[in-house]
């Protein structure tokens, strides 16, 4: 795995999909600095793993923390929609001033690749299915933009410098070790309502509504592939390439965990309520291949969270002032 690359740095290594990808690399044989704001707990403490505190919005320790390094996988963000609604100025300098400072120190230490974790955000409301990587890019979001800026940075520092930089889009990444307060992937939170005897929230039309689910372990083969094979300046959907609505999700919780799945319909919001599949197509063509089953994945959950685990919580917001209470 990635046998060409020498030090290899995962910003944001302490996040959900950070922490799967830091694992992968080191169950592969690689050593790999992870640089993260926060510090490490003891759990994450492991043989060929190095930790230093760095922020992205900090440019000053960016430069110092890459020294030595070859590949960075920079997945460093504020990934959620909602926050950049209600917090649009902090999004931003996470998301574009943090991508910047990355792909500037990346640069200056002469880093072999920068692969940057962008997200399916960038597509706003999707107009043909399923979407490819031509689509157009027309976010709805704050985050959905700062997302495509930071992709519109990496590649302008490729013509403008050299940097050999590519591009990841995720759809919607599930799987274990989210965060119930922040993370707004169905899948975990529908389990956690259903687990717990609640109804499932679901924001919009259940039957309208589709989604790309893609469990996480496929999500990092992705980002490997891409690393390890991707030709410079590529951009790559991340995704099953399987198209579910909210309504065929609930019946494979009931299908898998057992019990009625019952659903209640918040109509506040009917901007979620739109279609999202991935065309996975140019990936595959780098030998990727999903191999996690939602059925699989549902199930690996059950057994995870138990029979009462956390309550999601959060809401989802598309407007400021307007929101789902869940």
């Amino acid at each position: 795995m990635l046998d060409r690359h020498g030090g290899i740095a995962v910003t944001g290594g302490l996040g959900f999909i950070g922490r799967h990808l830091v694992r992968a690399l080191v169950e592969g044989g690689k050593s790999v600095i992870v640089l993260d704001r926060r510090p490490r707990d003891d759990s994450d403490a492991a043989p060929g793993i190095e930790y230093r505190v760095v922020d992205v919005r900090e440019s000053r320790s960016l430069r110092e923390a890459l020294g030595g390094v070859d590949l960075v996988f920079h997945l460093a963000a504020n990934a959620n929609g909602t926050y950049s609604v209600e917090h649009p100025d902090e999004d931003f300098q996470t998301n574009c001033v943090g991508t910047f400072n990355v792909l500037r120190a990346a640069s200056e230490a002469r880093v072999r690749r920068v692969v940057y974790v962008s997200s399916a955000s960038v597509y706003g409301t999707p107009r043909r299915f399923p979407i490819a990587e031509s689509h157009p890019t027309d976010p709805i979001l704050p985050y959905g933009a700062s997302k495509l800026a930071g992709e519109r940075f990496g590649l302008a520092f490729w013509h403008s410098y050299g940097l050999d930089f590519v591009a990841a889009r995720p759809f919607c990444v599930y799987g274990p070790g989210e965060d119930p307060a922040s993370s707004l992937v169905e899948v975990s939170r529908y389990l956690r309502w259903h687990l717990n005897g609640r109804a499932i929230q679901v924001v919009g039309d259940a039957r309208r509504k589709t989604r790309d689910f893609v469990h996480v372990n496929d999500a990092v083969d992705g980002l490997v592939a891409i690393a390890e094979r991707a030709q410079p300046g590529e951009v790559f959907n991340v995704g099953s390439g399987t198209e579910v609505s909210m309504q065929e999700l609930a019946d494979r919780i009931q299908r898998v965990a057992g019990g009625t799945a019952r659903i209640r319909e918040l109509g506040g919001i009917r901007d979620d309520t739109y279609r999202l599949v991935a065309d996975v197509s140019r990936l595959r063509r780098l030998g990727y291949t999903p191999r996690v089953s939602l059925e699989q994945g549902i199930a690996d959950l059950v057994e995870e969270l138990g029979d009462r685990p956390e309550l999601p919580s959060g809401a989802t917001i598309f407007r400021r002032g307007q929101k789902a209470e869940e």
